[in-house]
């Protein structure tokens, strides 16, 4: 139920950002509100808070729970638009804190109709938007092996990528692969052995359903946007939930922080090549506490940086 999502690391969140009543705050990924409600419980009457979602049940939840809430201000889509909308509000340069948890929302994996879990048997969708872009099933009826193959590899690091892939063109020459049990079972058929406490299929669902929504492309181009629209002293808290997304995360703020390689003996460094954010303390994991309330806590990583003025 969307009542019972659990917002992950949540008070780790907060404290990294730093809340102040009047601030302007961003919230990339909207989710069923959990963070954004525990923001704006912060915020005075002069604060605002800017949040985005590509999930119409996402989008819908909000104006249900926060019909009476001026100080949000939602808005479709993924957050790679944040520069346009912060240009929009005047907001450039002047935000005081920006939070993404990366991934699928816990409500979209709950969901069978969502197609989002090879647990539960629903139809093979994928898509954090129904209304645009291919499904999964669309898009594994017509790709050509190697790309099933390639998509298996580089987002689910998928060692057996090729079997797979193989079994997908040969089962989908007999019949359609048009639902998630039938996906399931194609993986589990494919892959030799078993890894302990994992199902076969896990990282071929994460791979196809971060293609499909174009996650890790989303995100490389939402986190420059989101240093420019920062305030000097404004805080970036991304929360990551496989390698794949933490590495961009990591990558992306030792780069900001380091700058550009320049010659060591250039007398003066323009402004340009300044740093732009330094890093806040290491990597933040949720404690045990929080893992057995909230088991999809257990990957969670919190990464922290601040803009340099």
């Amino acid at each position: 139920m969307a009542d019972e999502h659990q917002p992950v690391l949540l008070s780790q969140v907060l404290e990294a950002l730093r809340v102040k009543p009047d601030g302007i705050y961003i919230d990339g990924t909207f989710g069923r509100g959990g963070h954004a409600a525990a923001l704006l419980e912060k915020l005075g009457p002069e604060g605002s808070l800017l949040a985005f979602d590509k999930d119409p049940d996402a989008l819908a939840y909000a104006a249900s729970r926060f019909s009476a809430e001026a100080r949000l201000l939602m808005r479709e889509g993924s957050f790679d638009n944040l520069a346009t909308e912060v240009s929009a509000l005047g907001w450039q340069g002047r935000v005081d804190g920006i939070m993404f948890d990366l991934g699928v929302s816990s409500p979209q994996l709950d969901d069978a109709e969502r197609g989002f879990s090879f647990q539960q048997a629903g139809p093979l969708d994928m898509r954090m938007n129904p209304r645009a872009g291919i499904s999964a099933a669309d898009w594994l009826a017509q790709a050509p092996e190697r790309e099933i193959a390639d998509v298996l590899w580089k987002y689910g690091e998928e060692r057996f990528s090729r079997r797979i892939a193989r079994a997908v063109v040969n089962r989908r020459d007999e019949e359609p692969i048009t639902t998630t049990s039938q996906l399931a079972g194609l993986i589990a058929a494919a892959v030799p052995g078993r890894e302990r406490h994992k199902h076969p299929a896990t990282r071929s669902f994460q791979a196809i359903r971060i293609f499909i929504n174009r996650e890790l492309e989303d995100l490389e181009a939402a986190l420059p946007q989101a240093v420019e629209a920062l305030a000097p002293g404004g805080r970036l808290a991304v929360i990551s939930f496989h390698s794949l997304e933490d590495r961009i995360v990591k990558r992306f703020i030792r780069d900001q922080h380091r700058g550009p390689q320049l010659p060591p003996d250039l007398p003066v460094i323009p402004e340009a090549y300044a740093a732009k954010l330094k890093p806040v303390g290491k990597q933040i994991r949720a404690s045990e506490a929080e893992i057995a309330a909230n088991p999809r806590a257990r990957s969670a990583v919190l990464r922290v940086a601040e803009r340099v003025a």
